[in-house]
């Protein structure tokens, strides 16, 4: 990271923040590549509490002006009418990701706003906060997407998608993720926005162990797959992908369709393409989704990949 790069995010901010969102935001991409000498920073917006995440530790003297071009900001009339709340430095390379709040105070839960559905939020306690937003116009598709049908959610976190599905009219969604207290956040997701949980279930269990849970509350109208791209013990994504493309069919209704996501920038679309040709070639590809305009990225196969497919009848 340069110090001769930071002049750009703090005129990059002011922007932001003179016409701050209404919703749950980034404010700054460094990672797409775009900005040189920011490559490892980013700036989210969460209902008023602004959060600096820097994803590689930086010399001494860029976190003194980094630091320094911060106290500018919270000291300017852009900030102190843009209605935020706390500043927040989350240093994500460090062990544990230590937060700094370096003007306000920070709240260890925050609830935001996203596409009109409410989410919370940890700060300052894991690494990931609970809501990755460059998933916002995935989320949004399956709320648009999910009316009367029956959803899978692979590896569901804390079940955002499970939320917009349920909110879109889904007559029920089954949430499937090893970490049993991710869950149990996507329930209180699920409340946040006064939903039925009777059309709501949560599997705490290691996917390729419960293939015969997951067959028995099937079959499925759509099915979400947003898995990491490394899970010590459990899923690497470039091994263990395709032993999950290869299970659609028998999980699937006639005219399913399948929402496959990749956010390894080293893996590219072709990969989920070609790899549902090969394992279940009665699924085919539709298109991708874009990704939100504030995650704009140097290659578009760097950032996160949707890709729809959709069951075509046989005969």
């Amino acid at each position: 990271m340069e110090i001769s790069a930071l002049p750009t995010l703090e005129q990059h901010l002011m922007a932001e923040l003179a016409t701050p969102p209404t919703e749950v935001r980034r404010l700054f991409h460094g990672r797409g590549r775009c900005w040189p000498g920011l490559e490892q920073l980013t700036v989210d917006w969460l209902s008023g509490q602004v959060l600096v995440s820097l994803f590689k530790e930086p010399s001494a003297e860029f976190l003194v002006a980094l630091e320094q071009l911060l106290e500018t900001l919270v000291a300017s009339e852009t900030w102190q009418q843009s209605g935020a709340t706390s500043l927040l430095l989350q240093h994500r390379d460090r062990e544990g990701a230590p937060m700094d709040v370096l003007w306000g105070e920070c709240r260890d839960y925050q609830d935001v706003v996203e596409n009109g559905l409410t989410f919370k939020l940890d700060l300052g306690r894991k690494q990931n906060n609970g809501l990755f937003l460059d998933m916002r116009l995935g989320r949004e598709w399956v709320m648009q997407h999910a009316n009367g049908k029956r959803v899978l959610n692979l590896f569901a976190y804390t079940c955002g998608f499970s939320v917009a599905a349920i909110a879109g009219g889904a007559e029920h969604v089954v949430n499937l993720d090893m970490a049993k207290a991710a869950l149990s956040r996507g329930r209180d997701n699920h409340h946040l926005n006064q939903h039925d949980l009777k059309k709501v279930s949560f599997l705490g269990h290691e996917l390729f162990k419960s293939w015969g849970k997951v067959r028995k509350l099937g079959p499925y109208d759509m099915i979400i797959i947003d898995p990491p791209s490394f899970q010590k013990g459990s899923f690497a994504l470039t091994k263990d992908y395709q032993k999950i493309l290869r299970r659609l069919p028998e999980l699937l209704t006639a005219e399913g369709q399948v929402v496959a996501c990749v956010n390894d920038p080293g893996v590219s679309s072709s990969f989920l393409i070609e790899g549902m040709a090969t394992e279940a070639p009665e699924l085919q590809y539709q298109y991708r989704l874009d990704n939100p305009p504030e995650f704009k990225d140097i290659d578009p196969e760097g950032g996160l990949k949707v890709l729809i497919f959709e069951r075509q009848p046989q005969g």
